[in-house]
Formats: C-alpha cells, structure tokens, sequence
C-alpha cells in the first residue's frame, strides 16, 4: 500500500511537473508569436520542452508565419509597382494632352461650321476633363508614393484653415456658398505637416463645391476637430460610405476625379488623425480628428 501510495505520489509530480511546463512552453509561443507578428524579422518560434504537441503547435505557427511573410512580400512588391505604374501613366498622359491642345488651337483659326463649332467645344470640355484628372492622379500618386509624410512642425491649425477658405472663397460665393465659420479665438497649435494640412482642407472645400446644395458649416474646436458640414440632397448613404474611395466620383459631381477626399484621407492618417463622413437626412458632415 505504501509502496502504491508513493508510484501514485510521484507520478502526480511528474504529471504536475509536466503540466507546469507544457503551461510556461505554450504562454512562451504566444508571447513570441505575438512579437514576431510585429516585428519586421525572419525569426520563427522555437520550444524547449520536448513534448510532441507543443513541437507541432510551433511548427504550424511557423508555416502560417512564413506564409504570412511571402504574402506580405508580395503585397508590397505588387503595391509598388502599381504606384510606379500610376505614376508613369499619369506622366506619359501629360504629352498627348498638350498636343491635343495644340491641335484644338489651330483648329479654332479655321473657318468652321456650326456644328463642327459644336464638336470643338465637346472635345475641349472632355479634354479638359482628362487634363484635370491626369493632374488629380499624378498629385496622388506621388502622395502615395512616399513612404513618410513631411515632416511635422508645431502648426496654427486655426490660421490654415482660415487661409484654405480665404483661397476658395471667390469659388464659394461664385456658387452661391456663403460659409459659417465657428472656430476657437485662441490659437489651436498641434505638431503636423502645414502643406499636408492645407491640402486636407482644400479638397473638402472642394468637395462642398462639388456636392453643396447652396451652404457650408464649418466648426472646430479647442482640441483641432474640424467638421464640414451641408445639404447634399443628390448624395444617398451608399455614396458617403464611399467618399473617400479611390476613383469613386458620383454622378451630380461636377468635375469630380474622385481623388480628392482620398489624398485627403491618405494626409490625414499618415498625421495620426482620422477622418470620416457621416449623412444626417440631407446634411453631409466630414470630420476630422486628431489623437490628442
């Protein structure tokens, strides 16, 4: 019986031993799964408790880890090219456009029925049309081919904002758009790039150009939250959620690439902040937030 009770005995404490050590192996391989995941290395997971399970649970994860590297490899090889592409394509445009132009001026000098009058004025409307998306896509493509953003300065957020609508006031009015501007008196100051900034604010104006129905609220706040909002009563739920796609454009949009709100979007977080759309009956509201 003694004898029994001891074989029981210590076999519990190998199984406790064991138990305690296969815990500690497995808390380990989670631990280092997690950081490799994060981290930009090669490295794999790796066991010092010999036991069959935990040796495959490591294996597994270092086959998916691998596979998740080759996939991340082949993401980025194939997201810079595309960049590259866009950015040769937008650049090669450039040189036909100008041509067409030419061509379209001396054909002005020539005598010219009404209806080849006609057809003059449609091709310069839609060369125009490429011209200022030829330019919308090589602006975003050199955007998003920068792996950083410009370096950040201490920025009076109040004063480029005030500047931005200062530049497209004359377009504003022009349409009828007369802003209500409600922003802090003191100065709100936040460390981002003021170029990148500026350019966020010009192509939501430009968008309430596009989209505005006759108005456009704009508000900020101590912490440098910016809303714009007004009616948009051509806009449906399904179009905000895709405002800030690439290339989306909607078709009431007047002379809409469909880029400016992503350039917008791009700047936005690449500064650490967040920006979305949100539509309350007909009113389209933009915001824009920063991690304080």
């Amino acid at each position: 019986m003694l004898i029994l009770s001891g074989v029981l005995a210590c076999a519990a404490a190998v199984f406790a031993a064991r138990y305690f050590m296969l815990r500690r192996c497995v808390k380990n391989v989670s631990r280092d799964f997690e950081e490799l995941i994060k981290a930009d290395s090669n490295g794999l997971i790796s066991v010092d408790f010999r036991d069959k399970a935990a040796c495959e649970l490591a294996a597994e994860l270092n086959r998916n880890l691998r596979e998740l590297r080759d996939l991340e490899r082949k993401f980025k090889n194939g997201d810079h090219e595309l960049k590259e592409a866009v950015t040769n394509i937008s650049h090669d445009l450039r040189t036909p456009l100008t041509a067409i132009y030419g061509y379209l001026e001396l054909l002005r000098r020539e005598d010219k029925s009404e209806t080849v009058e006609r057809y003059i004025s449609q091709i310069e409307n839609r060369t125009e049309a490429m011209k200022r998306l030829t330019e919308e896509l090589f602006r975003y493509s050199v955007i998003i081919s920068s792996a950083d953003g410009e370096e950040p300065d201490p920025t009076d957020i109040c004063a480029v904002l005030e500047e931005s609508v200062a530049g497209l006031y004359g377009a504003l009015t022009e349409r009828g758009i007369r802003p209500e501007i409600d922003i802090p008196e003191n100065k709100v100051v936040m460390n981002l790039n003021r170029e990148s900034l500026s350019r966020i604010f010009g192509n939501i104006l430009g968008n309430a150009l596009k989209y505005s129905d006759g108005d456009l609220i704009i508000r900020m706040d101590e912490n440098g939250d910016v809303e714009f909002s007004n009616t948009a009563e051509n806009l449906t739920g399904v179009d905000v959620g895709r405002l800030f796609d690439r290339f989306f454009s909607v078709e009431a949009a007047r002379n809409s690439t469909g880029l400016g709100l992503a350039i917008a979007k791009e700047l936005t977080e690449r500064m650490g902040g967040k920006i979305t759309a949100e539509m309350h009956g007909n009113m389209l509201t933009i915001r824009i937030s920063w991690n304080t």
